[in-house]
């Protein structure tokens, strides 16, 4: 009897969809959705508490004009980091999955490689936290759609077709 409870609690998932330049935490469980392309989002769960949270961000850096939104890295990831921990029970236990950061277009070198610069501060900010990365799956040129299972830290990631294979030219 006790496990279809369970299985019911399971099934009945909230969703919730997750826009650019947006972040989700939450203490009850949700399925949250996002479509990646040079964006990143940070999914970070607490194991212990089966507890998490998720950001969608679209730039490394806020410059200082503005407000500073969750659309950049270094807001996103901080107040992530911040509102799973004040609600998470262990928060020195939390762990990392990362994703997207594709380079969307051919020639991405320079300020163009948006995707690789939200990649490299995911990982060093995740770093200075002392937050282990256990997963990720980053960069190369197709965006991904990701949907975050709160309850149980897992990601199903479903990559999109790209628009020309770098194979055939």
């Amino acid at each position: 009897m006790h496990h279809s409870i369970i299985n019911a609690e399971v099934t009945e998932l909230q969703r919730h969809y997750l826009y650019p330049g947006t972040l989700f935490v939450h203490q009850r469980p949700h399925l949250v959705t996002t479509v990646l392309g040079s964006c990143v989002s940070v999914c970070l769960w607490d194991p212990v508490s089966c507890f998490g949270g998720i950001n969608h961000y679209l730039l490394p850096l806020w410059n200082g004009e503005g407000l500073p939104t969750p659309k950049y890295g270094n807001i996103a990831i901080a107040k992530l980091i911040e509102k799973v921990k004040r609600q998470s029970k262990h928060p020195d236990k939390l762990i990392a999955k990362v994703f997207g950061g594709a380079s969307m277009w051919e020639k991405a070198e320079g300020l163009l490689a948006i995707g690789q610069r939200n990649i490299e501060f995911a990982e060093e900010t995740l770093g200075n936290h002392q937050i282990k990365i256990i997963s990720r799956d980053l960069g190369g040129h197709v965006g991904r759609k990701i949907i975050f299972n709160t309850l149980d830290g897992s990601v199903l990631l479903r990559r999109q077709k790209g628009l020309k294979d770098p194979a055939v030219s």
